[in-house]
């Protein structure tokens, strides 16, 4: 039987920390010409690993991605990096169906089920855990082998660590038996030993008298790889550890402004909305401060602008009392409801709605969430803008409704939803362009049938 998909690599490789969610994306790759493949993976241990998108679709000759995550760790892998005990199997075939209700995950899901067990062909993965603390625990345990193991499956384990690791990795190494054995191996895989510049202690006299951590003290002032090194190499039981005042080490990140270091800490499995004792969580503070990167960062990242301090005041309040402008906007979250839609993300979409996002945002070119819908065909964002309410007929800068732009797309299926909800179908843009014109522009005779049956004057297939 003809190979039906290729994965990038046989191996999932998890770059391993403790309490931290660990995520690997694995990308399929189709050599089927004219079908798509439908695809399933399963794990051997369901009670460690998620998989998402856990099936899906991917189109004749193109590519599909799905990450695999491991949930937070609280001890070390009992064998690494190798894992005799998880694998991942791909099960994929001819996606044959012609339901479009079929293209959801839990239909595709659904589909394996039903058809024969020969039509499928297996693919398997294997697991494998690498990086700075597995590596700092093998040569603590003076493991040359493991140590081997870890850097030929992670090259740049080395190169890409910061001074204060490099030389926690050197000092562990001289104390072993075998040192000279281990140390000749580090360097000659590209370990870098540099001096490493220390925290001065006295310099941060804020530190015991507020409770906090030695990552609050990295994240106060801005020393991202300081932090992230504590987080790597000394396994923190907590990320969300809080000083006398309740204030999470994401707070902190947040009120400073420390950008770079707030994205470490929520990939690395911190709580958006944690609050302090006042109530306040991390987007509030960032709010109040009307820093506009960290809020949109905060909000693209889970935080919940609808969270209020202990006085009732929500991040939205804050912000428009002190006048922060830009900051309001993204606030109402008019750009992400443009974002989900464009990028059909409904399960968002929905969220955004039902939490009282703005839809009538529009960007640069005057385009609101329903012309991003239609422009991308999908349906389904379609529909659920216009259940909430979204005016069918909008115009962006150039006068062009969502309907035209659903033509443009030539997703039928979008501009039957937009036709059979009241949208114009003889609507002009500012250049007189009508949708029928645009539908017979670009050959879409089932198109222009369908819009001329629905009322298009057909005096309009020219411009």
């Amino acid at each position: 039987m003809e190979r039906l998909v290729e994965v990038s690599e046989p191996e999932v490789r998890l770059d391993f920390a403790l309490n931290c969610k660990c995520r690997a994306n694995v990308r399929l790759r189709s050599l089927c010409a004219t079908t798509p493949i439908a695809f399933k993976v399963q794990t051997s241990s369901p009670n460690k690993f998620l998989v998402n998108p856990p099936c899906g679709l991917i189109p004749p000759l193109s590519y599909a991605t799905f990450q695999i995550i491991l949930k937070p760790q609280i001890q070390l892998p009992p064998t690494f990096p190798r894992s005799p005990s998880d694998r991942f199997l791909i099960k994929t075939a001819k996606f044959v169906s012609s339901s479009v209700e079929s293209t959801r995950q839990d239909s595709i899901n659904s589909w394996f089920s039903t058809i024969p067990y020969v039509s499928t062909q297996d693919l398997k993965l294997k697991v494998a855990f690498v990086g700075p603390i597995l590596l700092l625990h093998a040569v603590r345990c003076g493991d040359l082998d493991a140590v081997r193991s870890l850097i030929k499956r992670q090259k740049s384990v080395l190169s890409e660590l910061s001074p204060r690791e490099a030389e926690s990795l050197l000092r562990v190494a001289t104390e072993l038996v075998t040192s000279e054995e281990m140390v000749n191996l580090l360097v000659e895989a590209g370990l870098k030993i540099e001096t490493r510049v220390k925290l001065d202690n006295a310099s941060f006299p804020a530190d015991s008298s507020k409770g906090w951590s030695e990552v609050h003290v990295a994240v106060a002032f801005d020393r991202k790889d300081e932090m992230l090194s504590l987080i790597r190499m000394r396994g923190y039981v907590s990320l969300d550890s809080s000083d006398k005042e309740g204030r999470t080490i994401l707070h902190l990140a947040a009120s400073k402004g420390s950008i770079k270091c707030a994205k470490v800490l929520l990939e690395s499995g911190a709580d958006a909305n944690a609050r302090s004792k006042d109530g306040r969580t991390a987007l509030y503070r960032a709010a109040a401060n009307g820093d506009r990167r960290m809020v949109g960062m905060l909000i693209e990242s889970g935080a919940d602008p609808t969270i209020p301090n202990d006085r009732g005041r929500s991040p939205l309040d804050v912000a428009r009392d002190k006048g922060h402008k830009k900051v309001v906007e993204t606030l109402e979250r008019g750009e992400a409801v443009l974002m989900a839609a464009m990028r059909g993300e409904l399960e968002r979409l929905e969220t955004l709605l039902r939490k009282g996002a703005d839809i009538s945002y529009r960007d640069q070119y005057g385009l609101t969430a329903l012309h991003a819908a239609a422009m991308k065909g999908h349906r389904d964002a379609t529909l659920m803008l216009v259940a909430y309410g979204v005016d069918l007929d909008c115009q962006d800068n150039e006068g062009h409704a969502p309907l035209h732009l659903a033509v443009h797309s030539g997703s039928m299926e979008t501009i039957e939803v937009l036709v059979d909800k009241g949208a114009d179908v003889n609507a002009k843009s500012a250049k007189g362009t009508t949708s029928l014109y645009i539908a017979g522009a670009l050959g879409y005779d089932d198109i222009s049938q369908f819009l001329i049956s629905r009322g298009a004057h057909s005096s309009d297939v020219t411009c």
